[in-house]
């Protein structure tokens, strides 16, 4: 079974990003900032990342950034899914090792077109 972290600041955001990703087959963890996201990866490295930009601690850029430095941080597709939608902030995080893009709202069809895109499931 294909592992996703979800990495949100919002418990909302999280429960609904859950539910879709666990309809579609995936086993799912959470964290509420980039730091507890990091201390996940480096005990059990994810097939796929859905990624906050906006959160304490340690934002999505800065996590996905040090994120591809570590060893096997290079191996997850990490989707960040953000209220972010300038074409500047979209580059800086594809730039910063991002494989994909999506704007909240969102809904399961959208997370599922995504993940299909990556080969993450069919």
């Amino acid at each position: 079974m294909k592992t996703c972290l979800v990495v949100d600041d919002s418990r909302v955001i999280r429960k609904v990003s859950r539910r879709i990703l666990e309809d579609l087959g995936f086993e799912v963890a959470e964290a509420a900032d980039g730091v507890e996201a990091m201390a996940w990866c480096t005990a059990v490295m994810p097939d796929v990342i859905l990624l906050d930009w906006q959160m304490p601690v340690m934002d999505g850029l800065q996590f996905v950034k040090r994120l591809r430095s570590e060893p096997g941080g290079d191996r997850p597709k990490v989707v960040f899914c953000t209220v972010e939608n300038s074409l500047e902030r979209i580059s800086e995080a594809l730039n910063a090792g991002a494989d994909e893009y999506i704007m909240k709202p969102f809904d399961g069809s959208i997370v599922a077109g995504k993940l299909e895109y990556l080969g993450l499931c069919a």
